[in-house]
């Protein structure tokens, strides 16, 4: 390679989620490598992150579905794949994916994708919209149960296919990070203060496919033979009726004071400190879930669906407990028994847990591979 290779990363925005910061973490890579990082998006919180990433970001239309402006955005990414003389494009979403996919094909450059999600197939039309996330030369799985539904569903290549498992941070998850003014202002604002109960954490964003009905449910069960502060943590764009749902449901449950609906918080280091059992209760699998490898990296016990992702991340009954999906009894059951845990015991899994997530799930190997697989399609 002659010249400097130059990656450019499409997505639709740039604000709080798992592919946004998973591109964050791989503009970083990028720059690291020696090859020059670009990104394009309709922008968002995070551009700052790309710049201190060492990245570029470049404003344009990627978050619209409207077949027009896919086209438009085509001829954008094809005009700037020739100014920037970009060497390859890695699309990390549908809509954009399909404008990066012409904008490769009418530029001659490799196009690859990430399959972040396990997208719905219920029509003729959904397939083929999905479609485009299995056209690349390379296909990113991030994880084993989401290489299996693109074979299942779309019978590519498997050759194709890397499964590239997201990872952790630990220069961020890691008890030594904890900032004690973070953590005296979550306190604060959670009401931990003035309460010395053991603290339930659910961190996500507020949609019914996430379950937090579910655990209000369970916790219910559990009201007047436990203690417990529940703080349900995220933002609920686009789901405020699901919320108000949720509000309504705790006063009905008689859990006013137990149960927290909170915003979402930018400390989650302090906030998993705070911690001593973090749910993830979602309804639909989970293509990976970061919770689930964050938690662990911070020694908290993890309890989660057992389905999807976490049946990767979560090693049953040694890390953390898996329920079946929509179960309120064996959630209540499965929350009973953490809370009776001796502390002991609770310390061995927490130090396994860590053991365990620095082994399989680090971010490190997760640039590094991600990096690999660039290199097999630069000239």
């Amino acid at each position: 390679m002659s010249e400097t290779p130059v990656i450019l990363q499409v997505l639709p925005r740039l604000e709080s989620g798992g592919v946004e910061r998973g591109t964050v973490e791989i503009t970083e890579a990028i720059t690291r490598a020696g090859m020059t990082a670009l990104v394009a998006s309709a922008g968002g919180a995070l551009i700052p992150h790309i710049r201190h990433a060492g990245g570029e970001h470049i404003t344009m239309p990627l978050d619209s579905k409207n077949p027009f402006i896919i086209r438009a955005n085509a001829w954008k990414l094809y005009r700037l794949i020739k100014a920037r003389k970009v060497s390859l494009i890695h699309a990390r979403s549908r809509a954009p994916a399909w404008s990066a996919y012409y904008a490769a094909k009418w530029a001659g450059i490799p196009f690859m994708t990430t399959f972040h999600g396990i997208y719905g197939t219920e029509s003729q039309f959904k397939r083929k919209y999905n479609s485009v996330m299995v056209k690349g030369k390379r296909v990113i799985a991030v994880s084993q149960f989401v290489r299996e539904h693109i074979l299942a569903t779309y019978g590519v290549d498997p050759s194709i296919i890397r499964t590239i498992p997201r990872g952790v941070d630990f220069n961020l998850f890691d008890e030594s990070k904890v900032k004690p003014g973070r953590l005296q202002e979550l306190t604060k604002s959670w009401g931990l203060y003035e309460n010395f109960s053991p603290v339930i954490f659910c961190p996500g964003r507020i949609s019914r496919i996430k379950g937090q009905h579910i655990l209000i449910e369970a916790l219910a069960k559990l009201q007047h033979s436990h203690q417990f502060l529940c703080i349900i943590a995220g933002t609920d764009n686009g789901h405020e009726d699901y919320r108000e749902e949720l509000e309504r449901l705790v006063v009905a449950r008689g859990l006013a004071g137990k149960v927290k609906i909170a915003g979402p918080t930018n400390y989650m280091t302090e906030a998993y400190t705070l911690a001593n059992i973090v749910v993830v209760p979602s309804i639909q699998a989970e293509s990976f879930g970061r919770v689930a490898i964050e938690a662990q990296a911070m020694g908290r016990l993890i309890i989660a669906t057992d389905h999807g992702g976490a049946r990767e991340t979560v090693v049953g009954n040694e890390t953390g407990y898996l329920v079946p999906p929509e179960n309120i009894d064996m959630m209540a059951e499965a929350i009973r028994f953490a809370l009776g845990r001796d502390e002991r015991v609770v310390q061995m899994m927490g130090d396994y847990a860590k053991e365990h997530v620095r082994a399989h799930f680090s971010s490190e190997k997760m640039k590094a591979d991600t990096i690999a697989v660039y290199r097999e399609l630069l000239p």
